[in-house]
């Protein structure tokens, strides 16, 4: 049974926060030191909470129905983001997951390229994200998954700042794609 991506409901949120808790975990365990900082989690579940309430938050389950991934389609951060970049020419990926269970299968890339298929449906032509500037493993797995360094921002009062972005019409993992839960292919855009 093929991974089915659809928008995220209140009752996600308790499933996120077990992503989350688990790429924490293997994030330290790789001595990398990303989403640890006191009260993140909290402050993470409420912005999940509204973004789950917003329409943007989207989960993969598995063919049993559990959750194995999620993404946010977001706004343009404009921390990092300018006008010059032309905020509206982008689909804007944030709080990507994938479970390690699912490591190997590329689902990372799989729902990237999903996010591309959603910039392409609302004439967008690029896929932007940051990440954490401080984590060269994460920026070279978007650098393999098609993204070019746009350029690093470094705020005072963020972590992220490395910007990349690939073109809405490269397409990494044409052979797997995600299934689609039927819902209007308005509201995705």
């Amino acid at each position: 049974m093929q991974d089915l991506i659809r928008r995220a409901t209140d009752d996600d949120a308790i499933a996120l926060m077990k992503l989350r808790l688990e790429a924490e975990e293997w994030l330290a365990a790789q001595g990398i030191d990303q989403w640890r900082s006191p009260g993140f989690r909290d402050r993470a579940l409420d912005k999940w909470r509204t973004d789950i309430a917003a329409g943007r938050t989207f989960v993969v389950e598995d063919g049993d129905g559990g959750v194995i991934g999620t993404v946010t389609l977001a706004r343009p951060d404009t921390d990092f983001w300018t006008p010059e970049d032309g905020l509206d020419s982008a689909v804007y990926i944030a709080k990507l997951i994938s479970s390690r269970h699912t490591a190997g299968v590329r689902l990372g890339g799989r729902i990237i390229d999903w996010a591309a298929s959603i910039a392409r449906k609302g004439g967008r032509p690029w896929v932007r994200l940051d990440c954490d500037r401080a984590n060269s493993r994460l920026q070279d797995y978007y650098l393999r998954e098609g993204f070019t360094h746009v350029r690093t921002e470094c705020p005072d009062h963020r972590l992220s700042g490395w910007m990349g972005q690939r073109p809405a019409d490269v397409i990494q993992h044409p052979d797997h794609p995600l299934a689609e839960a039927e819902e209007d292919p308005r509201a995705l855009q």
